[in-house]
């Protein structure tokens, strides 16, 4: 078990103590908020600050398309886990490992496996991306296939290609003549 380190101050969470590592606990799937809810209050009310100092649920910023309507959602990373930064002690380990819907650390036997400090890094950079990227793997000439909004099963032709709005033209035939519309990628499939 690792060493108690000095109290630190409740409001301003350690950043990287040497002591301090990452684990990841298993939930129950659809309980992530809400255990890391109960954690946090458990923390608080039981005093444990200087010991279990940040409770993450990894989620990740995707855009959807419903109804030709744009939505960026949050989905979660990993459903049924929740990062917590703590440092191991039998006061610790009880709170984390009694509350609610925690079924437990993931690692060997009895002891949690802490997770890489390379790891965590790259998931929170990954967690703390502003706006979801644009992946267009479409370029003008293309043909599509038009996969929801009011020319859902069109067939066209990409005629420009917006990167930085992640939208798309195409040309759609329709009553004989070749119509520009404009278009989310997520509405096209490639290769009609």
């Amino acid at each position: 078990m690792a060493e108690e380190s000095p109290t630190q101050s409740s409001s301003q969470p350690v950043s990287s103590p040497e002591d301090t590592s990452w684990y990841v606990l298993h939930t129950y799937s659809g309980y992530e908020d809400n255990v890391a809810r109960n954690l946090k209050q458990r923390i608080e009310s039981m005093g444990m600050e200087d010991k279990i100092f940040q409770v993450v649920v990894p989620r990740e910023k995707k855009i959807r398309v419903k109804n030709g309507q744009r939505r960026v959602i949050e989905e979660r990373l990993f459903p049924g886990y929740v990062l917590v930064q703590m440092i191991v002690t039998e006061d610790s380990w009880y709170v984390v490992r009694n509350t609610p819907n925690v079924t437990g650390f993931v690692g060997s036997g009895t002891t949690p496996t802490p997770v890489s400090g390379q790891e965590v890094d790259r998931l929170l950079k990954r967690m703390g991306e502003n706006e979801p990227k644009y992946k267009i793997d479409v370029q003008e000439g293309d043909s599509v296939k038009i996969t929801d909004g009011p020319f859902k099963d069109f067939d066209g032709k990409i005629s420009e290609v917006n990167d930085s709005k992640g939208t798309v033209k195409v040309l759609v035939n329709v009553f004989g003549r070749e119509t520009p519309v404009e278009l989310d990628y997520l509405q096209i499939k490639k290769g009609a």
